[in-house]
């Protein structure tokens, strides 16, 4: 396992932990690359029956790295070369949203962008006092990931999710609970032990049995998440040869407020 995403089982529940504290847990390739990794491993442990997902303080998951994902060259060969190109959806959510056995989100600070897609994909939100969350792709000049589209408007209503994701603007920990987003705020100090007693007793219950319920509540309330999972890499590729993108990802780095032209 990468020292990017760090791995324990304790037990029955397996810690998967985003460990970049430096850059607030953001990922890069390496990062989502262990954090899939992790999550098809939860799989195959036969060990592991609930699993945790969480970050090294001080955050949760700002999202990607825009030094490194989005701001970085990329060679024309990596470019859609036509708007009929079909894409896989991104490796990391799926394997998130594959893991058959119950998962939680232990929101110990901001989760941006891909961070709070992360927190969607758990079963079940849990959120520190200091947590917050933002779907922010409208500010690069994209879409969200599978999570916004597929999970977002299941947990808050079609007309919360639209505002979350138009705007982009971040809701506090006290707000997420309101709308449903997470199921208890809780003091900082004792997120992991509270979600730790949660995910307990639900390791405690047959296995067989609680991967058969996860499937069940994933087919009656969400469905197939892989065509609009392939649609929504394919969109956030294209848009992100747009001036307005790369205005997005100027104006963050420089720390100033983002112009948009629709170009």
């Amino acid at each position: 396992m990468s020292e990017t995403v760090l791995w324990e089982v304790e037990a029955g529940v397996a810690t998967i932990t985003l460990n970049r504290p430096e850059r607030r847990n953001a990922l890069n390739f390496e990062a989502y690359d262990a954090l899939e990794r992790a999550l098809r491993r939860a799989v195959t442990d036969d060990d592991v029956r609930c699993v945790i997902v969480t970050g090294a303080d001080p955050a949760f998951c700002s999202g990607d790295d825009v030094r490194e994902i989005m701001a970085a060259p990329r060679p024309a060969a990596e470019r859609p070369a036509s708007p009929v190109v079909r894409h896989r959806p991104t490796p990391a959510a799926m394997a998130a949203l594959e893991c058959d056995k119950p998962m939680i989100a232990a929101v110990n600070g901001p989760a941006m962008g891909w961070g709070m897609e992360l927190a969607l994909y758990a079963d079940i939100r849990i959120a520190s006092e200091r947590a917050s969350f933002a779907e922010l792709f409208i500010k690069r000049g994209l879409v969200c990931d599978v999570g916004g589209f597929y999970r977002l408007p299941q947990i808050v209503g079609p007309a919360k999710a639209a505002e979350l994701l138009f705007t982009g603007d971040p809701i506090d920990a006290a707000e997420a609970a309101r709308i449903g987003l997470v199921r208890e705020v809780a003091p900082h100090g004792e997120l992991l032990a509270r979600a730790r007693e949660l995910a307990g007793r639900i390791a405690v219950n047959p296995p067989l049995a609680l991967r058969y319920m996860k499937e069940g509540l994933r087919r009656g309330t969400y469905g197939d998440p892989r065509e609009l999972g392939g649609w929504a890499i394919e969109t956030i590729r294209r848009l992100m040869q747009t001036e307005d993108h790369k205005e997005g990802v100027a104006s963050f780095l420089e720390k100033r407020a983002p112009v948009f032209h629709g170009r």
